[in-house]
């Protein structure tokens, strides 16, 4: 059976900020926790302890605060080997953490941020749910936009969100011809649609008096056909790209090649001839981003293999003027399926490992290519829990072949729950020297991390990074977060993915 982790680890006892299993978005099974995280799990739940009774703190206080995260990544060394830079100091003084990582250091742009506005994913009806527990129908709040918008604004130094797409075709029109509008649009199991994402997106910049969301638009090559004539449907859907690109204002297309919304019978290529033709009416409308989900496979059975980013080579050189953001760098198994190493034919010798490899030839092939960009929603989080090894592996080799001015931050949550974690995380993460001299990668500097953590997707987007880090004190959200802190709010150490009730 599964239950949500925040479930599994009220039942244990267990408040970590930081995960200590990976956790599933329903799109794979959860593995259960291996040695080494069931080692790091009891090893944080001691050091807290420790550290609250010498402090006079009750735990809870203790895991909700700076020292609490510090002491988290300080379990993590002795677990895993030096991953982290953190001191002992920052274990039990707040302003020693303060000191050294200052909130507000970096301007931060989450560009794989998700809620689905408490529509059950259709993964629950699948054989594979069966064996579910009751718990599944008492989600609704955990992923609600209410949440989203406390975890990772509240509860993050996230300064900027990407409602991100997922694989949604919207209805165009009723029976009888009339147009439809909102929720009319939707069709069965829609989780996040382009015009709820583009009325989210108004809701929270609105809320705020300034720009703190951008959205995705949903439409692909594939969604809408003309199944007389096995053929994309162009009349439909231009008049789909021209709705979610005036009427929900969109900032990128967000793509899934091995998905079929429209069900033609297929997934598609970003290189075939309906995404070239899509690339044209798109370019002459002003849209040239495009955001593509790349790699974990196991998403579909049939079409998983059209989540390989061989495609993206023909497309980016042949349309160098748009930019394509490749989510999940391309790993084609994530640390939470079965055997994901063997799975991945990760090679120990190169710290290659698949289809993140097909991804970097891609770029040693065409080193002037210059409009492709890694991303590392649940690349890096999941990794730096469940493989700090294939972590450096894979930020060392984004790096060393796109360069830190071409890698994006993304986090994938809030099946993580809050990415302040993960945030603190990337803060303090490098790559060991070892790795360096053995593999030819480079220590991450703070200018790095400024690049990737937002000014990189702050230049795909066009955000203005100085009128916005100028503009944040003063504006809606950072007034209700001082109110929020002000009133005794604490980030809530909770992970909405699963996980196995059993572990």
């Amino acid at each position: 059976m599964w239950i949500r982790k925040i479930e599994r680890d009220l039942k244990k006892g267990v408040d970590s900020p930081l995960p200590t299993q990976s956790v599933s978005n329903e799109e794979y099974v959860p593995r259960p926790q291996n040695e080494r995280q069931k080692q790091l799990e009891h090893l944080i739940g001691e050091m807290s302890a420790e550290r609250a009774r010498k402090l006079n703190v009750d735990r809870r206080t203790f895991m909700a605060s700076s020292m609490g995260l510090a002491t988290c990544f300080a379990a993590s060394n002795r677990v895993y080997g030096k991953v982290f830079d953190v001191s002992d100091a920052e274990t039990f003084e707040v302003a020693a953490v303060e000191e050294k990582y200052p909130k507000g250091e970096y301007f931060v742009i989450d560009v794989q941020a998700h809620f689905t506005n408490g529509i059950a994913l259709n993964f629950r009806n699948s054989e594979t749910a069966r064996n579910m527990g009751f718990s599944l129908k008492d989600d609704v709040e955990s992923y609600s936009f209410k949440n989203f918008v406390k975890e990772m604004f509240f509860d993050s130094e996230t300064n900027m969100v990407v409602i991100s797409g997922v694989p949604t075709r919207e209805n165009q029109r009723a029976p009888d011809g009339r147009v439809l509008e909102g929720a009319e649009r939707n069709p069965p199991f829609a989780i996040l649609p382009s015009w709820l994402m583009g009325e989210k997106k108004r809701e929270i910049n609105e809320m705020a008096g300034s720009q703190r969301a951008l959205c995705q638009g949903n439409l692909a090559p594939n969604h809408y056909w003309d199944k007389a004539n096995n053929r994309i449907d162009k009349a439909a859907t231009i008049e789909q790209m021209e709705r979610e690109l005036e009427k929900y204002k969109i900032d990128s297309w967000k793509w899934y090649c091995h998905t079929d919304p429209g069900r033609t019978g297929n997934g598609f290529q970003c290189d075939d001839d309906n995404a070239m033709w899509f690339y044209e009416e798109s370019r002459k409308r002003g849209m040239k981003l495009i955001s593509v989900h790349k790699g974990y496979s196991y998403q579909s059975r049939q079409l998983g293999h059209l989540a390989n980013p061989k495609d993206l080579e023909k497309a980016a050189l042949q349309n160098p003027d748009f930019n394509f953001v490749v989510y999940h760098s391309a790993i084609k198994h994530g640390p939470s399926e079965p055997n994901y190493l063997d799975s991945n034919k990760f090679d120990p010798v190169t710290g290659d490992f698949e289809w993140h490899s097909i991804l970097m030839d891609i770029k040693k092939r065409n080193p002037k290519i210059n409009n492709i960009y890694p991303e590392l929603g649940s690349f890096f989080n999941a990794l730096v829990i469940a493989d700090p090894v294939l972590c450096m592996h894979g930020i060392g080799k984004n790096i060393k072949n796109y360069g830190s001015d071409h890698v994006v931050w993304g986090t994938d949550c809030l099946w993580f729950g809050s990415p302040q974690w993960a945030i603190e995380a990337f803060k303090r993460f490098n790559i060991s020297d070892e790795f360096c001299e053995k593999f030819g990668y480079s220590k991450l500097t703070n200018e790095d991390k400024a690049k990737i953590l937002g000014l990189n997707a702050a230049k795909l987007y066009n955000v203005d990074v100085k009128a916005k880090r100028n503009a944040i004190p003063a504006d809606g959200i950072s007034k209700a977060k001082v109110a929020y802190l002000e009133n005794g709010g604490q980030r809530q150490n909770a992970a909405y993915g699963w996980v196995r009730a059993n572990d």
